[in-house]
């Protein structure tokens, strides 16, 4: 691996977290508004995302990097992320009184299984599955959760058409199609199909940043229309 790509890799994977942190802010501001525990999964999901993308720099960043061996944690972390964020899109569409506390036990157990999963990623002396086997395998789950999201965001902007969410389901898709075009390259090496996603993933989240942007800093929106633009 040369210098160059890791000072590329390393500046990428920065500005990818940053905005994420950034994403965080204001996918907080839900939960915030509203006091329901089910909008804690958009926070919850960008913030793992945004953790993601900091250890994939500082596995990168050799020879001060924590080591490739990291990126088995991040896979673990990324695919958790998405679950929460899924499950914050599947629950926005219910009645919060019949299902607030199927949400919290939800939340609850999920809690519990990302981090026992992540304590049997880091314990030592584990016979983990290569890097690329178990990055496979999470990436076709990453996608199957990114789809449902997509499905339900294009489905909420056709019931209620609006420029704002339009967005929404845009950035979901891009994010899916990153993943595939990483599913891809993972089967036949092409580097094309990577650095094409690499390209996507950034753009879907400029798209996220923009809307969640236009939502929570725009004095014309209020808080209800707020929440759906991003649910």
């Amino acid at each position: 691996m040369t210098g160059d790509y890791q000072t590329f890799r390393v500046i990428y994977e920065i500005t990818s977290a940053i905005i994420c942190f950034i994403l965080l802010k204001f996918m907080i501001k839900p939960y915030q508004m509203t006091g329901e525990n089910r909008y804690l999964g958009l926070p919850l999901g960008f913030g793992l995302l945004g953790l993601t993308y900091a250890i994939s720099a500082a596995a990168y960043f050799q020879p001060f990097g924590f080591g490739y061996g990291t990126l088995h944690v991040q896979l673990v972390l990324r695919t958790f992320a998405f679950l929460f964020l899924s499950l914050t899109y599947y629950f926005s569409r219910k009645s919060p009184e019949k299902n607030r506390y199927l949400w919290n036990i939800i939340l609850f157990l999920l809690i519990g299984f990302f981090l026992a999963s992540l304590g049997f990623v880091i314990l030592p002396d584990n016979n983990l599955p290569s890097y690329q086997t178990l990055s496979l395998f999470v990436r076709i789950i990453n996608l199957m959760l990114i789809l449902y999201i997509c499905a339900h965001t294009l489905r909420s902007h056709i019931e209620k058409p609006d420029s704002d969410t339009f967005w929404i389901p845009l950035g979901f898709i891009l994010l899916a199609i990153s993943q595939y075009a990483i599913i891809i390259w993972t089967l036949d090496e092409s580097y094309s199909a990577f650095f094409s996603a690499l390209a996507i993933r950034w753009l879907g989240l400029i798209i996220f940043l923009i809307v969640a942007y236009r939502s929570f800093y725009n004095p014309k929106k209020n808080g209800e229309k707020n929440e759906r633009n991003l649910t």
